[in-house]
């Protein structure tokens, strides 16, 4: 049985309250529940990111199957017991082959690696929190999950 996967893209900061984590509590419920996805892909560098590991990890005491898988875009090879440390917060990790030499853009590489393995792909996308000095890495991961046509779900 194929594995059905959503993945995580945020700002760096958001706007943490209640009412974002009912929606995205709500909406991973209905992916597990609806669309039967059981993995779910987290990067690093975000508020967001940290606030969908807690709730995802919070809802698989109830969806015991589910698995986290930590996608890195730094540290091709890991010692042992920096993968144990990851493990006790994900069930797997790994860092993509494709990004090796990448350099700077090994973020946005490692985002794009994310949705190429996603049917779903859930973002904190905000106007008015993207940066002015640069280009908003979750602006460019969102027109490229659009592009691939993949099922994007915004909450904010």
């Amino acid at each position: 049985m194929e594995r059905k996967t959503c993945c995580f893209f945020g700002h760096r900061t958001i706007n943490e309250n209640e009412k974002l984590k009912t929606k995205l509590i709500d909406t991973i419920e209905k992916l597990i529940v609806d669309e039967k996805v059981d993995t779910f892909l987290f990067g690093s560098k975000s508020n967001f990111n940290s606030l969908s590991l807690k709730l995802v990890t919070k809802i698989k005491e109830k969806y015991p199957n589910i698995k986290r898988v930590y996608v890195r875009a730094e540290y091709p090879h890991i010692s042992e017991h920096y993968k144990n440390y990851l493990l006790n917060n994900y069930e797997d990790t790994y860092y993509p082959e494709k990004i090796i030499n990448s350099g700077r853009a090994s973020y946005v590489e490692r985002n794009y690696e994310m949705i190429d393995n996603s049917q779903f792909c859930i973002f904190y996308y905000d106007e008015q929190c993207t940066p002015t000095i640069r280009k908003s890495g979750t602006k460019i991961a969102l027109d490229y999950a659009i592009k691939k046509n993949k099922k994007v779900i915004i909450v904010i």
